[in-house]
């Protein structure tokens, strides 16, 4: 690749006595692995700047699954993410990791992601909304078509307080059936809006998250969520994402 591109490290490794091998959430080329020649060595320039959370502009070249890197410069300091928050910006990270596919753009979800990483470095308050809303768009970026506001069973327009149980590849189907696969038609409607007015359109729109994203990321655990549980024993106030 001749040009510069804006990118995001989502994953360094260390690569033989000086090396990183990285994972690169790019702009125009979406998920792609670099390897970083040298940039562990004491006089290597990029040594500080090859982080998550810090806007770069790349180049790289090369045609194989692992691509060589050329340059890096940082467009800005790293984002401010500490204590939970840091573990969120793991998690995110380490989903883009998970479930895209090497070398197929998602130039929206880059800034879905950018503005995700934005608002937990700026919010004084829980992550779970931007989370949420991120989750959301990572499932619309992936062709995830789910119609949640027409019943899935009659094509009627959902209705508030009727409940709708969850069928995979279906949608969303009037049901009287109460259960973790059930929602309510309000429920629905904020899970289509990406906005949580309360607490109940907030857990639901998590417990959903967790079901639609459970294909994707298969029976493996994922190392962020497990890293947060270790903080949160030290922590017992804080909520997992």
């Amino acid at each position: 690749m001749d040009g510069w591109q804006r990118v995001f490290v989502l994953h360094g490794r260390p690569y033989s006595e000086t090396s990183l091998l990285l994972d690169l959430f790019t702009e125009n080329e979406g998920r792609i692995s670099v390897l970083a020649k040298g940039a562990r060595s004491r006089r290597s320039n990029l040594k500080g700047c090859l982080q998550p959370f810090t806007p770069l502009l790349v180049r790289w070249s090369g045609r194989g699954a692992i691509k060589t890197l050329r340059d890096a410069d940082p467009i800005s300091l790293a984002l401010p993410l500490t204590g939970s928050v840091l573990y969120s910006g793991l998690y995110i990270n380490e989903l883009l990791s998970r479930v895209l596919e090497q070398g197929t753009a998602y130039p929206a979800l880059f800034f879905d992601y950018l503005q995700c990483l934005q608002v937990l470095a700026a919010s004084e308050y829980t992550p779970e909304y931007a989370l949420r809303r991120f989750e959301l768009a990572l499932l619309a970026n992936l062709g995830y078509g789910v119609d949640y506001l027409h019943c899935a069973g009659s094509g009627e327009p959902v209705a508030d307080t009727m409940t709708y149980r969850y069928r995979e590849e279906k949608g969303f189907i009037a049901s009287l059936v109460v259960d973790h696969y059930s929602f309510t038609g309000r429920e629905l409607k904020s899970l289509a809006t990406r906005e949580f007015p309360d607490s109940a359109t907030l857990k639901a729109a998590k417990r959903f998250t967790r079901i639609a994203l459970k294909p994707y990321l298969g029976g493996k655990p994922l190392k962020s969520r497990e890293l947060f549980r270790q903080f949160v024993r030290q922590k017992p106030e804080q909520k997992e994402n």
